[in-house]
């Protein structure tokens, strides 16, 4: 598969959506959390924020090394890494849930997200399984 036609492929457009949800989100939560501080600390909150658009980038990153690559090896521990980054990203949302975040409905929107990414995931990842490259 070459670049230009990633964009093609559902799952690369689902991880985009989840990484840009998951910036916005993460960026929302730490930026109120340091406005009601007057010392900017690092705390849970913001540790959970950064994680999430760290996961959430790597998700798009591994996806493009999937489909660009032509080594099995490489497409396997792609494919694994993406299913650990996505059950981070809940627990994370649960973590910010159980921080006391009050816009819980941020939250289900990102659960969502992630489970429209995960159903995509599947089907993508079932075509390596059945060696359709």
């Amino acid at each position: 598969m070459e670049r230009s036609s990633l964009n093609s492929l559902s799952v690369y457009r689902k991880s985009l959506a989840l990484r840009d949800l998951s910036e916005a989100i993460a960026q929302y939560f730490s930026y109120n959390r340091e406005k009601l501080s007057i010392r900017q600390i690092d705390n849970f909150r913001n540790d959970i924020s950064k994680s999430l658009m760290i996961d959430a980038s790597l998700i798009t990153k591994e996806v493009e090394q999937a489909a660009l690559s032509n080594s099995y090896s490489v497409r396997m521990k792609s494919l694994t890494f993406i299913n650990i980054m996505t059950r981070n990203i809940l627990a994370y949302c649960n973590g910010l849930e159980k921080d006391g975040v009050k816009e819980k409905e941020y939250l289900n929107l990102l659960r969502r997200e992630i489970k429209g990414f995960r159903s995509s995931f599947k089907k993508w990842r079932k075509s390596f399984n059945n060696g359709n490259d």
